[in-house]
């Protein structure tokens, strides 16, 4: 039987701090904690719906409170935030061939971006 030790590269708790990549990585990941929120508000909100009219009043007081709005608009920007890292890899991940010949990753993501702008006009106007 061997005595040998297998080697445990020692990991510090700032190993994301020492490379742009990884402290991008690890922003990226944190902007999960406002959505989480941002979802927590919205649940709160159908809640206070379903609870009735003093309940949603309570609750438009609750979404125009600065912080409640700050944490919204950071949600906003992390999910704009994912969406771009998507949009930018998924023409990697998944070449897009028409008649043959690979379309443009630019052309992929514009395309990707227009589809949100539509949907998102369409949801605006219907709501």
């Amino acid at each position: 039987m061997s005595h040998r030790q297998p080697y445990v590269r020692p990991m510090t708790r700032n190993w994301w701090q020492g490379h742009p990549f990884y402290r991008f990585y690890m922003l990226r990941e944190a902007t999960v904690l406002p959505l989480v929120l941002f979802t927590l508000f919205l649940t709160y909100g159908l809640g206070a719906l379903v609870a009735g009219p003093e309940a949603w009043q309570g609750w438009m007081h609750f979404m125009a409170h600065p912080v409640v709005i700050a944490i919204n608009l950071v949600a906003l920007a992390g999910s704009l935030l994912h969406a771009s890292t998507f949009f930018s890899m998924m023409p990697q991940v998944m070449p897009i061939r028409l008649k043959g010949k690979v379309i443009e990753k630019k052309v992929i993501v514009a395309a990707q971006w227009a589809a949100v702008a539509v949907i998102s006009l369409i949801v605006l106007l219907v709501v």
